[in-house]
């Protein structure tokens, strides 16, 4: 072989020898790229677990909203008004007739009068108001008057605390008048449920009441 062939054999190969050379880094790096891609690849797993969380995290409020929910209903079902701190308090209502349970009592003090007893049911705390009970008798629905010249007070029913109403049916010292055996009683005029009470027969009259009192002693209906 020639010189020149020679050399021109040697360069050949050395061209051939690169490229290999070029191809096998070129090879080298595509795998160092795929390992990249795969080492890249596990962090975007790791990622997906941290958004797993997230979610997870998300199902954890929901339920933090149902339990909400669920305080928002049961405070729905309590009575009450709320105070804004996420208690309610009672609200101070007027006692209505069917609030209230009633007795009645013949007493013989200043010539004979009925006393009425009033006491809130179990469970009720309202008020009597500050006006005379509502007292009628017979189917014309003859109204008793005031037998004191003033208003009392405003009388708080819960529990054991009574209240006491003395009633007259006859005021007047002449004969005559209606013989019944019940009155009907109400707390003011708008009270829709006004009850009936057995007193026995009496004679009605003019017949007058006095205001609620928490002792019987202060509901004789004097003239």
């Amino acid at each position: 072989m020639s010189g020149n062939r020679r050399k021109a054999f040697l360069v050949s190969a050395a061209l051939v020898g690169g490229a290999m050379v070029m191809t096998a880094c070129q090879d080298t790096d595509t795998d160092t790229g795929a390992a990249k891609g795969s080492s890249s690849a596990t962090p975007s797993g790791n990622a997906a677990t941290p958004s797993g969380s997230s979610i997870a995290g998300k199902d954890q409020s929901a339920d933090k909203g149902s339990d909400t929910a669920a305080k928002g209903t049961e405070d729905g079902a309590g009575s009450g008004a709320d105070t804004g701190n996420g208690k309610r308090e009672p609200v101070e209502q007027g006692c209505g007739a069917n609030d209230i349970s009633w007795s009645t009592k013949s007493e013989t003090q200043g010539g004979g009068y009925i006393l009425v007893i009033a006491k809130a049911k179990s469970g009720i705390t309202c008020y009597l108001p500050a006006a005379l009970p509502t007292v009628a008798f017979g189917s014309d629905g003859t109204e008793a008057g005031p037998a004191e010249q003033s208003v009392g007070e405003q009388i708080k029913l819960s529990g054991s605390t009574t209240a006491y109403a003395g009633v007259n049916p006859k005021s007047t010292n002449t004969d005559g008048g209606k013989e019944l055996d019940s009155i009907i009683v109400a707390v003011g005029n708008d009270d829709p449920d006004p009850v009936s009470l057995p007193v026995g027969t009496i004679t009605v009259d003019k017949p007058i009441v006095t205001n609620w009192h928490t002792s019987p002693a202060d509901a004789v209906p004097f003239n």
